[in-house]
């Protein structure tokens, strides 16, 4: 009887065993003899950028495929928010400090929010409204954290940066992802996305936020709840009436976004949006 996903053929892991077996010398030593899909030397070449770009969009995929992931809610936000009570360390002065301080009630909210999408994930084994965050502090902290909270797995995508960014502790191990290109990290928070929740944030938060719009706005995308906490944030950063009145969007575009407070408004539109029942 054979046995699942026999091949005649050797697997590459099996000869990759192989290869390391072989004798010590030149020319098993030389650069060229490598497997080419084992040598980091080669693989890491501009040439090989297709190449690079495939596998980035197949790992996070397969692995989340595998874990039975069928849909997730994305908390984009501001990695600087601080805890509630905690130091604002990337103030310059005493009024970002003040003003960071006052936008930790973010971070409470957006650790709220994730436990309460992390409590419905658990009626579906944790299939579905699965928290995913980019992996790093601030907002993205919060959510990570809120699943963990309830026992919930949650996923970060992080992103290698100048200054090194390093997974929060809350991330689910098995499905934190690190990413070299930003557009393929794009592409898997809203490939699977229910909900975007955005919360305050900088250049990153409003680069996520308006990418989703323009899917949804263009029809590239399937109209998912796009909600906003903190109405007096966003008022000042962002003004869409003002577009809508230049002609530069469509009247009606600003009713992709809903503006919310608290994570219990949040979580509301989205059981509405997909007539979800209450199980918590």
């Amino acid at each position: 009887m054979e046995r699942a996903g026999w091949t005649p053929l050797p697997h590459s892991d099996e000869d990759l065993e192989r290869a390391r077996k072989a004798p010590d010398t030149p020319q098993t030593r030389a650069s060229t003899y490598r497997l080419a899909w084992n040598d980091t030397d080669f693989m890491t070449r501009r040439e090989l950028r297709a190449v690079r770009l495939q596998l980035e969009l197949l790992k996070p995929e397969m692995i989340l495929a595998e874990r039975g992931i069928r849909s997730t809610v994305v908390m984009f936000g501001g990695a600087r928010l601080p805890e509630p009570g905690g130091e604002a360390w990337a103030a310059k002065d005493e009024r970002q400090k003040r003003n960071l301080e006052e936008n930790s009630k973010y971070y409470a909210e957006a650790r709220r929010f994730a436990r309460l999408c992390s409590q419905h994930s658990a009626a579906s084994y944790f299939r579905e409204y699965v928290v995913v965050t980019g992996g790093g502090p601030g907002v993205m902290e919060a959510g990570n954290r809120g699943a963990d909270d309830v026992g919930a797995p949650s996923i970060g995508l992080n992103i290698v940066l100048p200054h090194e960014q390093a997974p929060n502790a809350y991330v689910t191990p098995e499905l934190c992802f690190n990413f070299h290109y930003f557009a393929i990290r794009k592409m898997h928070f809203v490939m699977r996305a229910k909900a975007v929740a955005v919360f305050p944030g900088g250049f990153g938060t409003m680069d996520e936020f308006f990418e989703t719009l323009t899917l949804i706005q263009t029809g590239r995308m399937e109209r998912v709840p796009v909600i906003l906490f903190g109405e007096q944030f966003w008022r000042r950063a962002i003004d869409l009436d003002f577009l809508a009145e230049q002609g530069t969007i469509s009247p009606g575009d600003q009713d992709i976004i809903d503006v919310v407070e608290t994570a219990e408004e949040a979580w509301g539109i989205i059981s509405r949006f997909y007539r979800i029942e209450d199980h918590v």
